[in-house]
């Protein structure tokens, strides 16, 4: 095909994890469709999926209910959703942002700009996994169902906010977190405080670990002009990062201790181990923190799935607790 770009791994792009699962085992005529999902890099359905736990173990600790057969449908309701909906809202920003993906070295390689996947193509596939995870969403309760259809306005309005603010990736975490108050009001039949301020708890987290990721494309995004914090913050990316840190920590523990007062002692001194646990994972990484390391910068973002399920662990013992 005209245009088409040529790698050894017959389309993969650079950074997907090498010898995954897509390109050594998915038939060759759905490896386009399963990159544009970005099936081949699982760090995101991950940072996608972890919150919607937090939400549900909040909530347990919350409510004090046991955990019911309905709580374990939501868990696994939410990990088909987040694989689906993480697939449906890549395959919308990489037809948003196909031009600009063009440009950069990194996602040039991208099954829309080099020509592996039209945009009718991606347009149908984007449909396929929206309307599946529709039909999970129907399963829910009503509340839960309604969130769900408000999500998609960050969801939407994402590919966008690069060209048009410094703080796209704040636009990410509204949309990446929004699972923890969906499957919180899924158990509890209500958006309650602690859901709330679990949600800006994960948007701090996301800004933290975006912003790394920004830095890998700063170079290219600064010649074709679109905007992220990393180019906003350079050189003082570090103090900044510090400050995501904390709030973070900051937020999670008062949505543990909101959720956590009415409870048993025991469930709400686990509840307050998950933001401590996650926190000493995000200092180590600040630690590692380097700009000019673009390997380096990757495998500090793919670790985010590490500090997530550790604040899961931590949840998820509060609520059997």
């Amino acid at each position: 095909m005209s245009g088409t770009l040529e790698t050894p791994e017959a389309g993969s792009v650079p950074d997907a994890a090498p010898s995954n699962w897509v390109d050594r085992y998915a038939p060759a005529a759905w490896r386009p469709y399963l990159r544009l999902s970005r099936a081949d890099r699982p760090i995101g359905t991950w940072l996608l999926l972890l919150p919607c736990w937090w939400g549900l173990a909040l909530a347990l600790v919350a409510t004090g209910r046991a955990p019911s057969l309905h709580d374990l449908w939501i868990a696994l309701a939410c990990g088909l959703g987040s694989v689906l909906m993480r697939g449906a809202g890549c395959t919308w920003n990489d037809i948003a942002d196909r031009r600009i993906d063009a440009q950069v070295e990194r996602t040039r390689a991208r099954p829309l700009p080099s020509g592996q996947v039209s945009v009718r193509g991606a347009l149908v596939w984007m449909a396929a996994q929206a309307g599946v995870s529709l039909l999970i969403l129907l399963t829910l309760p009503w509340v839960a169902v309604w969130l769900g259809f408000l999500s998609l306005v960050p969801v939407a309005l994402y590919p966008f906010a690069k060209r048009v603010t410094w703080w796209p990736q704040a636009v990410l975490g509204l949309a990446f977190n929004w699972g923890a108050l969906l499957a919180y009001a899924a158990h509890a039949g209500a958006v309650e405080a602690p859901a709330v301020a679990l949600w800006l708890g994960g948007v701090a987290w996301t800004l933290f670990y975006d912003t790394i990721y920004a830095h890998q494309d700063a170079d290219d995004d600064a010649m074709i002009g679109v905007k992220s914090t990393a180019r906003l913050f350079g050189d003082s990316t570090p103090r900044w990062l510090r400050r995501f840190l904390v709030a973070t920590v900051a937020l999670i523990g008062f949505a543990a201790i909101l959720a956590g007062v009415r409870g048993s002692p025991l469930a709400l001194a686990l509840a307050l181990g998950a933001p401590w646990a996650m926190g000493w994972h995000l200092t180590g990484q600040l630690a590692r923190f380097n700009p000019e390391d673009g390997p380096g910068l990757l495998r500090l973002f793919r670790s985010n799935r590490d500090a997530g399920l550790l604040a899961t662990l931590f949840l998820a013992l509060a609520a059997l607790a």
